[in-house]
């Protein structure tokens, strides 16, 4: 029985061997590449098809992007189907982000990704896709709030900013900015630490940019019990 069970172990190694070179002798079109057909996969009904024509141009696929969270910004030029040109961006750390209530939008750094509903892999490896959850630099926007409205945000009470000499016209319309000035205490202490939560509404494979906008609101408390709840998971482990 042992002898029989050698032969066959040394025939499938030789037609593995055989199947390698048949595909070493293969030119380069015949090879297995990304196919976005239905021809080869079964039917329903579990039935195999038969493969009645070739490959086709248009059905092709291609390596996903997986833009990762780095400060070498690297961003290549593809040539897509009619002659269209896609960004396929490999590395990024920086992206455009607008405060919806405040109506404005600030280019800052991307300092981390902290969530991603579709698969937590991805937060591990640092990967920017759409609708993922990130971190981002609040400076940019804090230097707006104070030039806007007069206001420091995020600054302890301890530390006293210096009061830079403003004209009466100035101090005029800074108090006229105040009066409808409304600030969520979920971003005040965000300020505070530096870092404003936000999602990312762009595809970084697809445009090269990692533009998104800062979270607020129903959103925002949502996302902060979402990041709760897995921080107390990893305690806990």
């Amino acid at each position: 029985m042992d002898g029989l069970d050698e032969k066959f172990l040394d025939g499938e190694r030789e037609r593995e061997s055989d199947r390698a070179r048949e595909r070493e002798r293969l030119p380069r079109s015949e090879k297995m590449g990304i196919s976005r057909d239905s021809m080869h996969k079964r039917r329903a009904t579990g039935g195999k098809k038969k493969a009645w024509r070739k490959k086709r141009k248009y059905e092709l696929g291609r390596q996903p992007a997986n833009t990762k969270l780095s400060s070498n910004k690297t961003v290549r030029r593809v040539r897509v189907r009619g002659g269209n040109v896609k960004w396929r961006a490999l590395r990024l750390d920086t992206g455009n982000y607008s405060w919806g209530s405040e109506a404005v939008t600030r280019k800052t750094r991307i300092l981390d990704v902290v969530y991603n509903a579709s698969n937590n892999e991805l937060v591990r490896t640092q990967t920017l896709v759409k609708s993922a959850i990130v971190q981002v630099d609040a400076t940019p926007f804090k230097q707006w709030y104070l030039q806007h409205y007069g206001v420091d945000i995020g600054r302890k009470k301890k530390a006293a900013a210096e009061a830079a000499k403003k004209s009466n016209h100035v101090e005029r319309k800074l108090e006229k900015r105040q009066q409808g000035r409304t600030l969520d205490s979920h971003i005040e202490e965000q300020f505070a630490g530096g870092r404003l939560l936000a999602c990312i509404s762009s595809r970084p494979g697809q445009c090269g940019r990692a533009d998104g906008y800062i979270l607020e609101g129903k959103e925002l408390e949502f996302y902060m019990k979402k990041l709760q709840r897995k921080k107390g998971k990893g305690a806990s482990a």
